[in-house]
């Protein structure tokens, strides 16, 4: 995992409308806390930013004056509407300390002949791994899988170094049977009708 840097700003002015103006100056208010040091207010480049959050669990070096902290992010918020990022909260984290993360969950391979559909009971698999190397994601094989099959927490490859932090037997996606739509009552009308004529 690579870290990306960033040089972030420490924040003196609090509530909405200061908020307001670090985002029109294309910036993203945040908090830097963690290994019981004092939280900082910071803004960080928001267009930086957001191409740092497009990798999940990102490695963040954050210079904030002069003093690199690595962190990950912890909480992100988003405006519901334009998707552009209204606040973030950074978790400081030391090189060889283990964190608990959640990493994505992708999928490989056919399932049997039939009609089935993947449920993903978990999008994100919760684990542990060292800071500085969090996998980017997991996937896991669902071929040959049939109706009923279900792959648990247990049966997914986890890189080096990384470990579940669920219950071994927890369900992270199962193979259900496709339900056939019912049809409506309008369509057995029309059907009648058309089979009268």
């Amino acid at each position: 995992m690579s870290e990306v840097k960033l040089a972030a700003e420490i924040r003196t002015e609090f509530g909405k409308g200061a908020a307001r103006r670090v985002r029109r100056e294309n910036k993203v208010p945040g908090v830097l806390y963690g290994h019981g040091s004092d939280p900082v207010h910071i803004t960080l480049p928001g267009h930086a930013l957001l191409l740092a959050l497009r990798t999940s669990n990102v490695l963040l070096a954050v210079d904030v004056e002069g003093k690199t902290e690595l962190a990950i992010p912890k909480a992100v918020q988003r405006d519901a509407i334009r998707g552009s990022l209204e606040h973030v909260d950074l978790l400081i984290v030391k090189r060889g300390e283990k964190v608990n993360v959640e990493i994505p969950v992708h999928t490989e391979g056919e399932l049997a002949p039939g009609a089935y559909l993947v449920e993903h009971v978990l999008n994100a698999l919760p684990v542990e791994a060292e800071a500085t190397h969090i996998p980017e994601s997991v996937t896991v094989s669902i071929a040959g899988l049939a109706a009923g099959d279900s792959i648990l927490a247990k049966d997914v490859p986890l890189p080096s170094g990384t470990t579940l932090a669920v219950e071994d037997d927890t369900v992270v996606l199962q193979v259900l049977a496709a339900q056939a739509e019912e049809p409506s009552a309008e369509a057995e009308a029309e059907g009648e009708a058309g089979a009268e004529a």
